[in-house]
């Protein structure tokens, strides 16, 4: 089985094809020749009946005969016939059965043993018979010759016409073989034709036998099966023709009769219609799907510098959203762990310095007052932020202001719940983070460095305001501030505003930017509770 896989595409259809017109000309052949046969054999019973009737109505032959000069009268006209239609010879005898003209000279006038001259003779009938000589198996027809003596008629002598089986069949033979050269010819021309077919299927399969094509979708499939990324494709007419596994888990698509479909009809939102005449590559294309967030990469299928078809990989923006989350987390609480840990062993070095040089009453008033801002903080992060993700991000931002030597202040009137399930994780660190990194930017140079963070879930909105006393903002700055790529800072800078401008504008939310009269900018983010 193994061995016959190796055999090569060209090779099976030739072979079929030989085959198949082998076996078509040995049949037909082979009933040709039995028609044939039997239609000759007909033809020649027929013909020599038929040839023994006239020459026994010759005027000719009965005077031969009336006479006794067969050899004389009649000879010439008998040799004649006999050559006209191709017999092997024409036996004339009396009504004593003795022969008057032969082929072989040496039997004229011998007594005849054909014993088929009884029915002839007797009854005055015309037959075909199968005789057997020396020469052959032969067919002859016999008839009798009627003589007319007035009142009435009498039986002469016979006629008989005889064929040599061998000839007819020499015949019937020679005519097999013309069939069979045009048969080969016709072999010949399939053959001509199979390689041209194998040669055009080739061109389709892109030189791949079949076995090899049977290999690839057999590891296509298992390759479809083993990528968590959803797989979609579509052909020329925009009829989708494959989807995996993984991209029916995400669609929730549990039917199978989506193959063959027309992708506006399955998928409306994606632009696959628009590569497909465009012929353009997009990528990172995010699409709405059932209530979840995508992101699309769609290639075109290019053959022939002709668009063919569309393959489109996608996966699901709330399994990448989640671990953005986790890793940001991670990433916060190790910052604000590492900033909060530089900081307390500054102070853990400065009590250790009064202690040593028994400072114990600066040292004490260090630490009430240490314990007194941190109770302070704890107060409104813990009794008034209920929302674990926005305690998490100020820790750390905490540590970070301290780290840097500026004063970050939480508005005492601070207060909010749980925040909405619409509003992400990620959402509220990049817009949280970013307001406050900023900020931190913005007095750096500055010398007072304070920076105040207030949230409030008042009314219908969640409240987010971050000032700082920097210069502000310029008029002329505002409306491009939140561009992508716009920062003061350098190169590769300008992401962070244009990122929480996105996330703000997608929960539907508003910000805006004022300046406080005494210089420093004001960041106010409004976030519906609900959209």
């Amino acid at each position: 089985m193994h061995k016959f896989k190796k055999i090569t595409l060209q090779t099976k259809v030739l072979g079929l094809i030989s085959t198949l017109i082998l076996l078509i000309i040995i049949l037909l052949a082979s009933i040709f020749a039995y028609l044939q046969s039997v239609d000759t054999r007909d033809q020649v019973e027929q013909l020599a009946l038929q040839s023994a009737k006239t020459i026994s109505l010759m005027p000719e032959l009965k005077v031969a005969i009336e006479k006794n000069d067969l050899e004389a009268h009649f000879r010439p006209i008998a040799e004649q016939v006999k050559d006209q239609v191709h017999a092997d010879n024409i036996i004339i005898e009396n009504r004593k059965e003795i022969i008057y003209s032969h082929a072989d000279p040496s039997q004229v006038g011998e007594k005849s043993l054909d014993h088929t001259n009884y029915h002839a003779l007797i009854f005055g009938g015309s037959n075909n018979f199968e005789v057997y000589r020396e020469s052959g198996s032969i067919l002859s027809g016999k008839v009798p010759i009627i003589g007319d003596y007035g009142d009435y008629t009498r039986v002469i002598g016979t006629v008989s016409v005889e064929f040599l089986e061998k000839d007819i069949y020499k015949n019937i033979v020679s005519r097999i073989k013309t069939i069979i050269t045009a048969s080969m010819l016709v072999l010949i021309l399939g053959i001509i034709g199979g390689i041209y077919l194998t040669k055009s299927i080739r061109k389709d399969t892109l030189g791949l036998e079949p076995h090899e094509i049977s290999s690839l979708y057999r590891e296509r499939s298992a390759i479809l099966l083993s990528i968590k990324e959803g797989i979609i494709a579509i052909d020329q007419k925009g009829l989708l023709t494959l989807i995996n596994h993984s991209a029916k888990m995400m669609l929730n698509f549990y039917e199978d009769d989506y193959i063959g479909q027309h992708i506006q009809n399955v998928l409306p939102n994606v632009k696959i219609d628009e590569v497909l005449r465009s012929g353009k590559t997009l990528h990172n294309i995010e699409v709405t799907i059932n209530d979840k967030m995508f992101i699309f990469n769609l290639i075109p299928i290019i053959e022939n510098s002709q668009v063919v078809g569309v393959v489109s990989s996608f996966r699901d923006k709330t399994e990448l959203k989640k671990l953005i989350d986790t890793i940001t987390e991670v990433r916060d609480y190790s910052e604000g762990l590492r900033a909060q840990t530089h900081e307390y062993s500054n102070k853990l070095y400065l009590l250790s310095g009064y202690l040593q040089l028994e400072r114990y009453q600066d040292a004490f008033e260090f630490i009430q007052k240490e314990s007194t801002i941190h109770h302070h903080r704890n107060r409104i992060i813990f009794n008034q932020i209920h929302d674990p993700n926005v305690q998490a991000i100020l820790l750390g931002k905490l540590g970070k202001a301290s780290e840097k030597k500026m004063i970050l202040e939480i508005d005492p009137d601070s207060y909010v719940d749980l925040l909405p399930k619409h509003i992400e994780v990620a959402d509220i660190i990049t817009i949280i983070g970013n307001l406050i990194d900023n900020a931190f930017d913005a007095v750096a140079h500055q010398a007072e460095k304070k920076v105040t963070f207030s949230i409030t879930s008042l009314g219908n909105d969640i409240i987010i305001e971050v000032t700082d006393n920097g210069k502000g903002v310029t008029e002329d700055k505002i409306d491009s501030l939140f561009s992508l790529g716009f920062s003061s800072k350098g190169e590769d800078r300008g992401y962070g505003l244009f990122n929480v401008k996105h996330i703000v504008e997608s929960l539907a939310g508003t910000i805006e930017v004022t300046n406080e009269k005494n210089g420093g900018a004001i960041f106010t983010v409004y976030l519906p509770k609900k959209v």
